[in-house]
Parts: C-alpha cells; structure tokens; sequence
C-alpha cells in the first residue's frame, strides 16, 4: 500500500489535501494523472449504463437539498454510527469497529459508552445560523433521484423499467476514514435507481436484482479487476442492512488491507418513493394499462468513485523482474544499462490517463523535436497524448510505465529517412515500426 501511495505523489495521481498548509486529514487532490483516470472511469460508466441503454435516463441533482429530503428518508433518524471516546487519550472511534470492546486500541484506556453520532455535514442557508436556516450536504446521490422522480416520469414519459443514473458528490462526516482514499469524508458516487413495477410474487424483482448483479460484475472485470480471486459477494444479513433494504449484496475487494466492500446493490423496494410522497404531498405514483396507480419498487447499483479508483491502481500496479528489453538499433544505447526491474501501471488500455508517449530521440536535435511535434499534434486530437523529452529514451520509458502509458512511440534519425517510427508497446516493451501515414489507423485497432 505504501508503494502505491508513493506513486500516485511521485507521479501526479493524487496528492495530499492543503498539503502546504500541513494538509487536512484523510482529505485528497487529484493530480494531473488521477483525474484523467476518474474522468476515464465515469465516462466509462457514464456510456456503458445510461447512453447505451435504451431503459435508461440521466440526471444531475443539487447536493443542497430541502431538509425536508432527509426527515422524509430517515437520514435525521437513522444515519448514524455508535461512537466512543477514550477518556484516557480522548480519541474517538466508531464502536462497533473495537478488536477489543471497551478498550482504546491507541492508549489502552478506557473508552466512554456509546453515543449515537449524525454522519450527515450540517451548514445553513442564509446569513444567519439559525435553527431555521439548517440544511445539509447530501450523504447520498440516491434522494436527488427519487425527489426527480415525477419531473422524470412528466417530461420523458419512460416506461417501466426503467433507470435514473446520476454521478455525483456525497459527503459523510465519517469518525475513523482512512486506507488512502478508500473511506474519506467527501467522495463520488455513480448511482443507478432502477424502478420496476411492484412484485406481484414474493421474488419478482429478482429478475431485475440479477440483471444489476451480472453487470456489476462484468464492470469490474472491464476495470482490469479480477473477479474470481478478488471479488466476493456478501449477503448482507438481516439486522445489518440499511433501513429501507429488503436485500443487499456487497461486493468486496481484497484490497491491500483487507477485504473491505467496493460496491452496494440493494433492494430498496418502495420505501423511498412512498416517504417521499407522504411528507411532500406530491404524487410519486406510476399507472399501469388499467388505469390502477401503484408506486414502483427500486433495485439500486451503487459504486464510490474513489474505491474504483484504489481498486483499479491496486489491480494494475506491477513489479517486473527482467531482462533489459531489446531495442532497435536506432536507440540501442538509451536502453543498455536500464535496471531490470520496472514498476509499471497495466490499465487496461481505455482506462489509462495517456494512451500515446511521443518522444524526439534527442532534444538537441532540432530536426527531430520538430517531427516529434508534428506526430504528436497529429495524434493528440484523438487520443490523449504526452510530448516528452526529457532525459534518456530509458528514462522515459520507465516514467510512462508507472502512469501506465501503453505505447511510447519515438521520432529517430531512420523516421527522417523513411517516414516510420518506433512504437513499444507497455506490456511485452516489444518493438515495431509503423509508417507515420498508418499510426491513425495502426492505434485506432489497438486502442478503440
């Protein structure tokens, strides 16, 4: 874990919140390199579950809501976690996550008894901090949906069933975050409300509970992760679900410490939708062929940003012990001597924050600089391309190993001559040359 971490500062990914400032705890910025890997991951999501689907809408609600949203959900009654303070030391901890109860695992000291603690961020709209003015950051991306709900049904005349995916930030006043960006207070969430008409049988809405199942699974292989060996599904039990849940499934990852949950699907039946029209007076209602109203149920994928992220930098960081790899003549000095281990990021190809390293053999070499800038700037307004010259071809290789770069592509004297390049691939560092007339064509198989 603390390689990774390394890399993702070293290398531009994700760097520590207000770092000149001494930082903000288990607060994080992505760099130059992870938000092209977030941007890359919700497009993905973006195209895969709502443009490409025919069942399936969009939408982007605002994260201050009408605090009514929250009386109505169960949020002011329900969203919280049991903490306990050390009255030695005075740090504070979720309860229920003590290896030993009673007992602070930092001093040894004895820890308070437990006390409900609200994990929604409190602010106030207005000048004044009254009680009148309280509102609240959203913990979850779900409530924008279901308060659209009849905005949706009005304007898109959609039929059942039907999906609302929306992409969004959440915020949750967590007592113990940690792991690097797996639990933090301020995250994304790429939500999926799925309405299906009520069950007319006791399993009717498994149908559509699998459906969600099979493609949650068959993302998480699209990321490079491995779901055999890596990926388990745990029936959350009864006693343990979320207040509105008849079923849920975690999907966990085994992460570097420890199997923790990744994802959430949920069967919220029609809790949310029957809460909703109780406490605002609006009709959240569907009607079916016979003029009968009826309120839909709701079968919910629900995946966090930033845990996509760690699990996908986990699934893909790489040490490779060796041989030097062969170069082509043209540059077989820049690469004698290179170390025979690598550190090197293998995302899959779609997901990598550069698809295309264009390098001048040397930079002293105006001839070459200039080629090396028209290639790139033939390239860069299909792929996401990098221009780099600094340092040894080696040198260069090995930095667009460790932020996963699949090809690096090099602008020689024999380019000059021949009207071709040398192209390297991340995985086997082979070599091939393709005339510059060919590389649309040549990427365009590779990469799309």
């Amino acid at each position: 874990m603390e390689k990774i971490v390394s890399l993702c500062k070293r290398r531009g990914f994700i760097f520590p919140d207000s770092e000149i400032y001494g930082g903000l705890a288990n607060a994080w910025d992505y760099g130059p390199y992870g938000v092209e890997l977030k941007n890359n991951i919700k497009q993905r999501w973006w195209k895969k579950f709502v443009q490409e689907r025919e069942d399936m809408v969009g939408q982007d609600a605002a994260i201050i809501m009408n605090p009514e949203t929250w009386k109505a959900s169960g949020h002011l009654d329900n969203f919280s976690d049991p903490l306990v303070e050390c009255k030695k030391c005075k740090n504070r901890f979720r309860a229920d996550q003590l290896e030993e109860a009673g007992k602070c695992p930092n001093c040894g000291g004895q820890m308070s008894a437990p006390r409900q603690f609200n994990l929604m961020f409190k602010t106030f709209i207005g000048p004044a901090e009254e009680s009148v003015n309280i509102a609240y950051l959203r913990p979850e991306t779900a409530q924008g949906i279901f308060v659209n709900f009849k905005n949706i049904m009005d304007t898109m005349r959609p039929r059942l069933p039907f999906g609302i995916g929306q992409i969004g930030k959440a915020f949750r006043n967590e007592i113990t975050p940690g792991n690097f960006i797996f639990r933090t207070r301020e995250f994304e969430q790429m939500e999926i409300e799925y309405f299906i008409a009520p069950p007319k049988k006791d399993k009717d809405w498994q149908t559509a509970f699998e459906m969600w199942r099979k493609e949650m699974l068959n993302w998480m292989a699209e990321l490079g992760l491995n779901v055999k060996h890596d990926v388990y599904e745990l029936n959350v039990p009864d006693g343990e679900r979320a207040h509105y849940s008849k079923k849920t499934i975690d999907f966990e990852y085994q992460f570097p410490f420890g199997r923790k949950e990744l994802y959430g699907l949920a069967y919220r039946t029609d809790y949310d939708l029957k809460q909703h029209a109780k406490f605002s007076g609006a009709d959240l209602f569907c009607t079916d062929e016979q003029g009968d109203k009826f309120v839909p149920h709701v079968i919910e994928p629900s995946l966090g940003v930033e845990r996509t992220v760690l699990a996908v930098l986990y699934a893909a960081y790489c040490e490779e012990t060796t041989p030097a790899p062969n170069p082509s003549p043209a540059h077989s000095s820049r690469e004698k001597g290179e170390e025979n281990i690598r550190t090197v990021m293998k995302f899959p190809y779609w997901l990598a924050p550069v698809k295309i390293a264009v390098f001048p053999l040397l930079k002293n070499k105006p001839e070459l600089v200039k080629k090396a800038k028209a290639v790139f700037n033939q390239l860069k307004s299909e792929y996401n391309c990098e221009f780099d010259d600094n340092g040894n071809i080696g040198k260069r290789y090995r930095r667009q190993d460790e932020i996963g770069t699949p090809f690096c592509l090099t602008v020689d004297f024999d380019t000059l001559e021949k009207g071709d390049v040398t192209v390297r691939n991340r995985d086997t560092m082979k070599q091939e040359r393709v005339k510059i007339e060919k590389l649309g064509e040549w990427f365009g198989k590779k990469l799309k």
